[in-house]
Protein backbone atom coordinates (compact mmCIF):
# COMPACT_ATOMS: atom_id res chain seq x y z
CA UNK A 1 0.00 0.00 0.00
CA UNK A 2 1.87 3.39 -1.44
CA UNK A 3 1.11 6.52 0.32
CA UNK A 4 1.46 9.57 -1.50
CA UNK A 5 3.02 12.02 1.11
CA UNK A 6 1.27 15.16 -0.81
CA UNK A 7 -1.89 13.48 -0.89
CA UNK A 8 -1.92 13.36 3.08
CA UNK A 9 -4.39 15.61 4.77
CA UNK A 10 -3.71 18.42 6.85
CA UNK A 11 -5.46 16.39 9.75
CA UNK A 12 -3.47 12.98 9.41
CA UNK A 13 -4.72 10.11 7.07
CA UNK A 14 -5.89 7.08 9.19
CA UNK A 15 -5.46 3.49 8.27
CA UNK A 16 -7.32 0.45 9.29
CA UNK A 17 -6.15 -2.33 6.97
CA UNK A 18 -5.54 -6.45 6.54
CA UNK A 19 -1.81 -7.22 5.27
CA UNK A 20 -1.09 -10.63 3.50
CA UNK A 21 2.38 -11.39 3.97
CA UNK A 22 3.86 -14.59 2.97
CA UNK A 23 6.18 -16.64 5.22
CA UNK A 24 9.32 -16.16 3.29
CA UNK A 25 9.08 -12.27 4.18
CA UNK A 26 9.72 -12.87 7.90
CA UNK A 27 13.15 -13.12 9.26
CA UNK A 28 12.66 -16.15 11.15
CA UNK A 29 12.70 -19.16 8.89
CA UNK A 30 10.24 -21.63 10.91
CA UNK A 31 7.75 -18.73 11.43
CA UNK A 32 4.04 -18.78 9.77
CA UNK A 33 1.17 -16.67 9.28
CA UNK A 34 -1.84 -18.34 10.96
CA UNK A 35 -3.90 -14.93 10.47
CA UNK A 36 -3.41 -11.81 8.52
CA UNK A 37 -1.71 -8.92 9.77
CA UNK A 38 -4.17 -6.35 11.04
CA UNK A 39 -2.97 -2.69 11.46
CA UNK A 40 -4.78 0.50 12.40
CA UNK A 41 -1.65 3.55 11.20
CA UNK A 42 -2.20 7.06 11.70
CA UNK A 43 0.31 9.01 8.87
CA UNK A 44 0.91 12.68 10.00
CA UNK A 45 2.94 14.96 7.70
CA UNK A 46 4.86 17.88 10.06
CA UNK A 47 7.15 19.91 7.38
CA UNK A 48 9.31 17.47 5.97
CA UNK A 49 8.73 14.87 8.17
CA UNK A 50 6.17 12.24 8.21
CA UNK A 51 5.02 11.39 11.49
CA UNK A 52 3.92 6.99 11.60
CA UNK A 53 2.09 5.84 14.38
CA UNK A 54 0.21 2.68 14.93
CA UNK A 55 -0.48 -0.84 16.69
CA UNK A 56 -0.52 -3.77 14.48
CA UNK A 57 -1.66 -7.37 15.63
CA UNK A 58 -1.02 -11.07 14.19
CA UNK A 59 -1.28 -14.78 14.83
CA UNK A 60 2.17 -16.53 13.73
CA UNK A 61 3.36 -20.17 14.99
CA UNK A 62 7.24 -20.68 15.75
CA UNK A 63 9.40 -23.87 16.21
CA UNK A 64 10.37 -23.47 19.76
CA UNK A 65 13.89 -23.31 20.26
CA UNK A 66 14.77 -26.00 22.74
CA UNK A 67 12.17 -28.64 22.18
CA UNK A 68 11.37 -27.50 18.32
CA UNK A 69 7.37 -27.95 18.93
CA UNK A 70 5.13 -25.32 17.07
CA UNK A 71 3.17 -22.86 19.04
CA UNK A 72 1.29 -19.87 18.86
CA UNK A 73 2.60 -16.51 19.17
CA UNK A 74 0.71 -13.52 19.44
CA UNK A 75 2.12 -9.84 17.93
CA UNK A 76 0.17 -6.95 19.62
CA UNK A 77 3.34 -3.87 18.67
CA UNK A 78 2.90 -0.81 18.78
CA UNK A 79 4.81 1.79 16.49
CA UNK A 80 5.89 5.51 16.19
CA UNK A 81 8.27 6.52 13.35
CA UNK A 82 9.03 9.59 12.21
CA UNK A 83 9.96 9.31 8.10
CA UNK A 84 11.93 11.90 6.19
CA UNK A 85 13.18 12.43 2.56
CA UNK A 86 15.65 10.75 1.42
CA UNK A 87 17.87 13.82 -0.15
CA UNK A 88 17.87 14.61 3.80
CA UNK A 89 19.93 11.84 4.93
CA UNK A 90 22.38 12.67 1.70
CA UNK A 91 22.85 15.84 3.53
CA UNK A 92 25.42 14.24 6.52
CA UNK A 93 27.79 12.76 6.23
CA UNK A 94 27.38 10.91 9.69
CA UNK A 95 24.52 9.69 11.55
CA UNK A 96 23.73 10.77 14.77
CA UNK A 97 21.93 8.96 18.04
CA UNK A 98 18.94 10.80 17.09
CA UNK A 99 18.83 9.75 13.63
CA UNK A 100 18.39 5.92 14.62
CA UNK A 101 14.71 6.82 15.22
CA UNK A 102 14.21 7.70 12.14
CA UNK A 103 13.48 6.37 8.36
CA UNK A 104 13.61 7.32 5.20
CA UNK A 105 11.33 7.64 1.95
CA UNK A 106 11.71 8.34 -1.44
CA UNK A 107 9.85 10.00 -4.54
CA UNK A 108 7.53 11.74 -2.24
CA UNK A 109 5.59 8.18 -1.38
CA UNK A 110 5.64 5.65 1.71
CA UNK A 111 5.05 1.97 1.05
CA UNK A 112 3.36 1.47 4.45
CA UNK A 113 3.35 -2.68 3.68
CA UNK A 114 6.80 -2.08 3.97
CA UNK A 115 6.73 -0.60 7.41
CA UNK A 116 4.41 -3.09 8.56
CA UNK A 117 6.40 -6.02 7.38
CA UNK A 118 9.55 -4.32 9.15
CA UNK A 119 7.88 -3.82 12.84
CA UNK A 120 6.13 -7.59 12.25
CA UNK A 121 9.87 -8.79 12.25
CA UNK A 122 11.15 -6.81 15.14
CA UNK A 123 8.26 -7.92 17.08
CA UNK A 124 10.15 -11.81 16.72
CA UNK A 125 11.62 -12.57 20.37
CA UNK A 126 15.35 -13.11 19.52
CA UNK A 127 15.08 -17.53 20.64
CA UNK A 128 11.22 -18.23 20.19
CA UNK A 129 10.26 -20.49 23.54
CA UNK A 130 7.01 -22.49 23.90
CA UNK A 131 7.27 -21.74 27.44
CA UNK A 132 9.89 -20.27 29.40
CA UNK A 133 10.39 -23.47 31.40
CA UNK A 134 11.06 -25.20 28.40
CA UNK A 135 13.91 -28.21 29.25
CA UNK A 136 13.87 -28.95 25.36
CA UNK A 137 14.60 -32.44 23.95
CA UNK A 138 16.58 -35.35 25.88
CA UNK A 139 20.12 -35.58 24.32
CA UNK A 140 20.22 -39.27 24.55
CA UNK A 141 16.46 -40.40 23.49
CA UNK A 142 15.45 -37.36 21.76
CA UNK A 143 12.24 -37.02 23.70
CA UNK A 144 10.69 -34.21 24.62
CA UNK A 145 11.39 -33.22 28.36
CA UNK A 146 7.75 -31.38 29.00
CA UNK A 147 6.49 -34.67 27.26
CA UNK A 148 7.52 -36.30 30.75
CA UNK A 149 10.30 -38.09 32.23
CA UNK A 150 12.03 -39.96 29.92
CA UNK A 151 14.49 -42.04 32.47
CA UNK A 152 18.04 -41.39 29.98
CA UNK A 153 20.72 -40.55 32.30
CA UNK A 154 21.95 -37.76 30.96
CA UNK A 155 25.20 -37.06 33.57
CA UNK A 156 28.00 -37.39 30.99
CA UNK A 157 31.50 -36.52 32.57
CA UNK A 158 33.30 -33.94 30.33
CA UNK A 159 36.59 -35.94 29.05
CA UNK A 160 38.67 -32.49 29.48
CA UNK A 161 38.20 -32.71 33.18
CA UNK A 162 39.13 -36.52 33.53
CA UNK A 163 42.69 -35.55 34.05
CA UNK A 164 41.74 -33.34 37.20
CA UNK A 165 39.32 -35.87 38.73
CA UNK A 166 41.99 -38.49 38.96
CA UNK A 167 44.53 -35.64 40.27
CA UNK A 168 42.28 -35.36 43.18
CA UNK A 169 41.27 -38.79 43.68
CA UNK A 170 45.26 -39.25 43.76
CA UNK A 171 45.44 -36.41 46.32
CA UNK A 172 42.73 -37.87 48.57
Amino acid sequence: MIIDIDQIPREGLAVEKDFEFLAIDLVEESAVFLSPTHAEVVIRRVGEEVWIKGRLTARLSFLCSRCLSPFEFPVDSRFDLICLPEEMDMRKEELDEEDMDKSFFRNGQIDLREIILEQINLSFPLKPLCSPECEGICPVCGGIRRDGYCGCQTAEEDPRWAKLKSLMRDKN
